[in-house]
Formats: C-alpha cells, sequence, structure tokens
C-alpha cells in the first residue's frame, strides 16, 4: 500500500521502507503535443534497447495493461508506493466516464503518476492532491512531463479539502481511500465536491473473500495495523450504497490480483506471502458511484 493524505506517515509501509524518489525519473519522457492537451506515448527503456519486459514484470503488463506498458519502466518504478498505480488507474477507467477537459481530483496521488497518467492518456485537468508528498515535489515532476497547465498540485489532507463544493467532475483515489474512507462519515464530507451524477471511483487493496475474525496465518508476515483496513468488494458496496449519497455502478476485485501481488511483490521480502496465498485472498478492490442530487435538507458534514 502506498501513503497517502490524511494518516500519519509510518516509518515503514507494510513492514517495507518506502521507495526513495528518483533525482530523475523522467530522462525518457519526450512531451510532444497530439492535438488538444494530449501527448505521445512515453517508450519503456525495455522497447528502447529490445530488452525483455520479463525483466520489468513489477510494472510492465502489456497484454492487460497496454496504456501503461507504453511508460518508462525506471520511472513507474520510482513513482510507484506499492502496486505500479498507472495499472491501477488504467483499471479504474474502464469503468469511468472520463472525457477530455472535465476537472478531476486525484485523491491522495502520492508522487502523482496517476495524475500525470489521467492528463496525458485521457485529456483531463488534474488536481493533483496528497499530504505526504509535497507540492514543490509533485510540481517538479509535472513540469518534468510537460503538464504545467494540466496537473495542479496541491498539498492538503484529505479531510481538510481547499475545494468549492460541486467544483469536479469526477474523484479518484488509487491505492489511497483505504486510509480515510473506512470513516462512516467520510463519503457525506467528500461527495459534495463533486458535482452532482458526477463520478467517485477508488481502487485499493482488498481481500478477495471474507477473512472472518481470523487473519490467515500465511498472511501474518505480510500484515501491518494500516491493513486492517482491507474489506472486501462487497463491504465497499454496502459502505456506500447505505448512505443514499451516491448510486454504486461497480464494486469488484480485479481477476488478475494474485498475478498482480506477484509481479508487485517479485524479489521482495514478502514474495513468498503472494506466492503462499495464490490470490485467495489479497485483492485489489475498485469501487465506483455516480452521486445523487443533494439533499435540500440534509445536514452538512464537516471535518
Amino acid at each position: 500500500m502506498r501513503e497517502t493524505v490524511g494518516t500519519t506517515q509510518p516509518a515503514t509501509w507494510n513492514g517495507r521502507h518506502r521507495p526513495r524518489v528518483s533525482e530523475a525519473p523522467w530522462r525518457a519522457l519526450d512531451a510532444a503535443r497530439i492535438g488538444a492537451r494530449r501527448y505521445t506515448a512515453v517508450m519503456t527503456d525495455d522497447a528502447e534497447h529490445g530488452s525483455p519486459v520479463s525483466g520489468n514484470r513489477d510494472v510492465i503488463w502489456p497484454e492487460r495493461f497496454p496504456r501503461s506498458a507504453k511508460y518508462d519502466a525506471r520511472w513507474m518504478r520510482d513513482a510507484a508506493m506499492g502496486p505500479n498505480p498507472l495499472w491501477l488507474t488504467e483499471w479504474l477507467y474502464e469503468a469511468m466516464d472520463l472525457r477530455p477537459g472535465m476537472r478531476v481530483l486525484d485523491l491522495g496521488c502520492g508522487r502523482a503518476a496517476s495524475s500525470i497518467f489521467l492528463a496525458k492518456e485521457f485529456g483531463v485537468r488534474v488536481w493533483a492532491t496528497d499530504l505526504w508528498i509535497g507540492a514543490d515535489e509533485n510540481w517538479t515532476r509535472i513540469c518534468e512531463a510537460g503538464l504545467q497547465h494540466e496537473v495542479t498540485p496541491i498539498h492538503a489532507n484529505a479531510r481538510s479539502l481547499p475545494y468549492a463544493k460541486g467544483f469536479f467532475d469526477a474523484i479518484i483515489a488509487i491505492d489511497s481511500y483505504i486510509y480515510f474512507g473506512t470513516d462512516d462519515l467520510y463519503l457525506a464530507y467528500l461527495a459534495p465536491f463533486v458535482a452532482p451524477g458526477g463520478q467517485i471511483g477508488v481502487v485499493m487493496p482488498g481481500f478477495a473473500q471474507d477473512i472472518g475474525d481470523h487473519l490467515p496465518e500465511h498472511l501474518r508476515p505480510f500484515w501491518g495495523q494500516d491493513c486492517w483496513s482491507w474489506h472486501p468488494a462487497h463491504w465497499w458496496r454496502h459502505h456506500w450504497a447505505r448512505t443514499g449519497l451516491v448510486d454504486v455502478e461497480r464494486s469488484d476485485n480485479l481477476p488478475e490480483a494474485g498475478e498482480l501481488w506477484q509481479r508487485t511483490e517479485e524479489g521482495g521480502d514478502e514474495a513468498h506471502v503472494v506466492a503462499a496465498d495464490k490470490g485467495r485472498y489479497m485483492g485489489m478492490i475498485r469501487l465506483v458511484g455516480r452521486t445523487r442530487p443533494a439533499d435540500p435538507d440534509a445536514r452538512e458534514i464537516s471535518r
């Protein structure tokens, strides 16, 4: 999992030290424009030098995520704070109605890789919002991508957002919502920032099936206290649907979640945990809801 807005920053993440920030992650990026706010794809180092993709299995998965596979492997690896955020964003996009020119809040954007991907691939305008990664650092990365007019970095807490109500056409959260979204009241705080009829879409680690009251023994080496926010897709559907604030359009687990975790942890300290799990419990949850018109009699939630 990744660090994000709205929580205290841990010294490690699922027992692993946080990845370093590359000093020059975008050295292979050539921001040539195609049409209105669209750019050419960034070829990976592997494609340029003819190296096999298998050496970058943690970030390159062309048969499942072809858009993400066009990006530089080193840049994706250095920008990641968990599973490849471009994979997760590409999967989320399959269930959302994003159109060029839309205003999109990328909540808990980390190092803004998902924000850059959204702007480059889909022509949306993105407000890249995070607490643990400063706006200065993300602005440097955004400028190196040539996206100064498409992506705006914001340093803010998920519980104290500096935006006008109804400002966004859509809100996304990649590998971050579990840090604050389990709060029963959080959706009531967040939903007013998106215009009525707009979508809120999140992707996050979760369980492929219920675990009951007992953590499976093979998961214990991987587990940290922050992982208790993991839930299966049906839990999240109920968590949103009961509020009446959104119509839940999608609540599912990535079918290839087992392979995603294997690729993410390949060669890492927890590779044996993923191998033992075999996709039975470690999932990746996608949740998409469409906001309903505001109830004028509802009491506003202030955080």
